[in-house]
């Protein structure tokens, strides 16, 4: 087991690990005990009922967070003709179609999401090893599939988050950064929070929400009380 810094203790002994504290004050715990240098990401940890094996409990989509993330994101759109040029003009950092394809297989990589319009998935789905892996590929389910490129690049410039469940039945997402005042990464946290309970699917039974978690980048996990949250 890896050797914990001085500092993590130090925050870890701040934290009851045996308590499920109110979102408020999990939210504000997560800021107190934070030692990184730099303004870290706020990050919550859903563990979920659910079985990922099973096509219908595949939970993905995305969500706009009221407050952004924080993190500026570099968008990339795969277009032709008029959707070249409005992706364009909502301001995407990099739009092509065949000459961005070859330079992705020629190993570049510098961007953060990637969208893309339905004729050109074609094309698009060559790059899905070395897209897929990185969870960069364009996805209808996380709005990244679409002809209307211009409400794509501006949800994501506004504070987009893709939600995946992994194979552990986890999903991680951010919802700001430490410097956020309380208020806002509350309103980011909630929406997030109604987000996950309406993706349920059908077919889980029994609690559905095992457990959940926030922290900062490198801080300790603070657990937080599913009941302290307004109801949707």
């Amino acid at each position: 087991m890896a050797k914990k810094s001085k500092k993590y203790t130090a925050a870890l002994e701040q934290v009851d690990i045996n308590k499920n504290y109110d979102v408020k004050d999990a939210v504000a715990l997560v800021k107190k005990v934070d030692f990184a240098k730099f303004d870290a990401t706020v990050e919550v940890a859903y563990r979920l009922n659910v079985d990922p094996k099973q096509a219908d409990q595949q939970i993905r989509g995305a969500v706009v967070l009221p407050n952004g993330t924080g993190k500026t994101q570099k968008v990339i759109v795969f277009a032709q003709g008029p959707q070249a040029e409005a992706a364009k003009a909502a301001g995407a950092d990099i739009v092509g179609a065949e000459d961005l394809v070859k330079k992705i297989q020629d190993g570049w990589l510098d961007f953060d999401v990637a969208v893309a319009t339905p004729p050109m998935m074609a094309q698009v789905g060559r790059l899905g090893r070395v897209l897929g892996p990185k969870g960069l590929m364009p996805n209808p389910k996380t709005g990244t599939v679409t002809m209307d490129v211009t409400k794509a690049v501006n949800d994501i410039k506004a504070g987009q988050v893709a939600y995946r469940v992994d194979k552990a039945g986890i999903v991680h997402a951010p919802i700001g950064k430490v410097s956020f005042a309380d208020d806002k990464l509350l309103e980011n946290f909630q929406t997030l929070q109604d987000t996950i309970i309406k993706a349920r699917p059908a077919s889980t039974k029994g609690t559905y929400i095992q457990s959940l978690a926030v922290t900062s980048t490198f801080g300790p996990g603070v657990h937080v009380d599913l009941g302290s949250f307004a109801k949707a």
